[in-house]
């Protein structure tokens, strides 16, 4: 089977488009990772969305090992039906077999680590941590692929690139950082006003006053960075990628 993981707070732009072609008709789980990270509401939402093409869907924090069971259990359930047949033909405790897909940095090998219950998988804050696929073996007759995390060749949308730069998917080296603070800016003014005022050391009458621009100019300044706006704006977005400007999801429908 294929479990997908995806970052709960970009569900929709963290998505393989090519996924469909690698899933065929194999069972397939949906992880809604770093959920404790993300919008409580939007994830809800997004579990609903996401039923309607995927098996089963689960909301998952692996960092701090929650609903790992869950998982578990999702595994087995969706693997039932094949594992039936093999025992019915004198099989005993026949072994399930999932591949993992999903994007750099969206927590895949820290999944994987809990299920197999050791540091098999190398993790790290960073894409591109994942070299080559390896089979590994867990304590529950499940048997796991770890893949590197891809991207895909082309971005139809440019806000896609943004989302998945914001969340550390894309190297910071090979983009402008300015350019997606200032695309996490009009977000939050947008939709998380409130966590954008606590972090600016604002109120929401000078917020509406000032550009989005001028706005990182005042945050570099704020924030004791002088003129280093690249400095201030890769600040930002570790602080937005560790949950510091609140539980934030940039998918929205």
């Amino acid at each position: 089977m294929i479990v997908e993981v995806l970052d709960a707070r970009i569900p929709q732009a963290s998505r393989n488009p090519m996924i469909g072609e690698l899933v065929g008709q194999k069972p397939h789980i949906v992880i809604l990772n770093k959920a404790d990270l993300a919008d409580p509401v939007l994830t809800k939402f997004w579990q609903k969305e996401l039923q309607k093409t995927a098996n089963y869907v689960i909301a998952m924090d692996s960092l701090h090992n929650t609903n790992m069971q869950g998982l578990i259990h999702l595994i087995k359930k969706a693997g039932s039906a094949k594992t039936k047949k093999f025992e019915d033909k004198g099989a005993v405790n026949p072994t399930i077999r999932i591949a993992f897909a999903g994007i750099p940095n969206c927590g895949k090998s820290t999944i994987i680590n809990r299920l197999v219950g050791r540091n098999v998988a190398e993790v790290g804050n960073k894409p591109g941590v994942t070299k080559g696929q390896t089979w590994l073996k867990t304590k529950s007759n499940i048997q796991i692929l770890d893949t590197p995390g891809i991207l895909w060749p082309k971005f139809d949308d440019q806000q896609v690139g943004y989302k998945l730069a914001a969340f550390g998917a894309i190297k910071d080296t090979v983009f402008h950082a300015d350019d997606v603070a200032l695309f996490v800016l009009e977000l939050l003014r947008k939709y998380y006003l409130n966590d954008l005022i606590k972090f600016a050391r604002s109120n929401k009458e000078e917020l509406e006053q000032i550009s989005n621009p001028d706005l990182l100019l005042a945050l570099t300044d704020i924030y004791g960075m002088r003129d280093d706006y690249d400095r201030f704006s890769l600040y930002m977005l570790q602080r937005l990628r560790k949950g510091k400007l609140g539980r934030v999801t940039l998918d929205r429908l």
